[in-house]
């Protein structure tokens, strides 16, 4: 595993804009990038990654909100309900946060590191984590949706 730089909208906007690819196939490069996001995720003290934070364009995140990691290949948000509006931050804009408006319930469907189909289910900081790290996958940044600055 390897500690990998994380891009910011300062240094790499362009490439954090750009739409990412989907994985064709689970190899021993995506497993890499899954062990080295997590790495990577944990020394910044984050609770989300998504590889094109790192400047690769792959639909890969990994997540964890304290209950243990959760890693997703080619994730996609299946169902949307309700609305929470928090404070959100990311790594790639340092030193900034905004509020957001988030679904409060969402339901994702993904590949694990296996390949094995999963259904992650998110509610409360879990599901705003998947639709950010998601987020991310297009190209979008959260700063895109926030309603109000908040001083830091």
């Amino acid at each position: 595993m390897a500690k990998r730089n994380i891009l910011t909208v300062d240094t790499d906007n362009e490439t954090l804009r750009k739409k990412s690819r989907e994985v064709e196939r689970i190899d021993e490069r995506i497993l890499t990038l899954l062990d080295d996001m997590a790495e990577t995720m944990y020394a910044a003290n984050g609770v989300g990654l998504a590889a094109p934070q790192v400047g690769v364009l792959k639909r890969v995140v990994v997540i964890d909100v304290g209950d243990g990691l959760i890693e997703l290949i080619n994730p996609v948000i299946t169902y949307k309900k309700g609305e929470q509006i928090d404070a959100e931050g990311c790594l790639s804009v340092p030193g900034k946060s905004g509020t957001v408006s988030r679904p409060e319930k969402v339901m994702v469907r993904a590949k694990d590191r296996n390949g094995n189909e999963i259904n992650i289910e998110g509610k409360g900081l879990l599901a705003r984590a998947l639709c950010h790290e998601i987020d991310h996958l297009s190209g979008t940044i959260y700063t895109d949706h926030v309603i109000a600055y908040l001083e830091n």
